[in-house]
């Protein structure tokens, strides 16, 4: 069910501290770690504590948490010291989109040029 820990969803896990992780920052509805396999300098996940599938999926039944989510990602970038440089906000939505755990998240990449366009 949206918004229930899944239990056998990987980033469920990683909030309940059942998987470890890098966290890099955590709210009362956000957790930020360090993706395992990284495709910048700088590459966080930043996850809502609730379990939705996707990004729309989160942002129809919980919009602050999804305004949570991309504020953090401001925050994280601040933090990462690449706010000057700029930054990308990646929100994969399904499998052909490239989206490999089924957990609403936000990749936040940076401390490389981004070509345009993606993909």
């Amino acid at each position: 069910m949206a918004g229930e820990p899944q239990p056998d969803c990987l980033f469920c896990k990683i909030v309940s501290g059942e998987i470890p992780a890098t966290i890099v920052r955590e709210t009362e509805t956000t957790v930020a770690f360090r993706d395992i396999n990284p495709q910048a300098p700088t590459h966080v996940l930043v996850i809502p504590r609730l379990h939705h599938a996707d990004a729309a999926s989160l942002a129809a039944a919980e919009p602050a948490v999804a305004a949570d989510v991309l504020r953090e990602a401001g925050n994280v970038a601040a933090d990462e010291k690449i706010t000057e440089t700029g930054y990308r906000i990646v929100l994969n939505t399904g499998a052909g989109a490239g989206q490999t755990v089924f957990h609403a998240h936000a990749h936040v990449l940076g401390g490389r040029g981004m070509q345009w366009p993606p993909g």
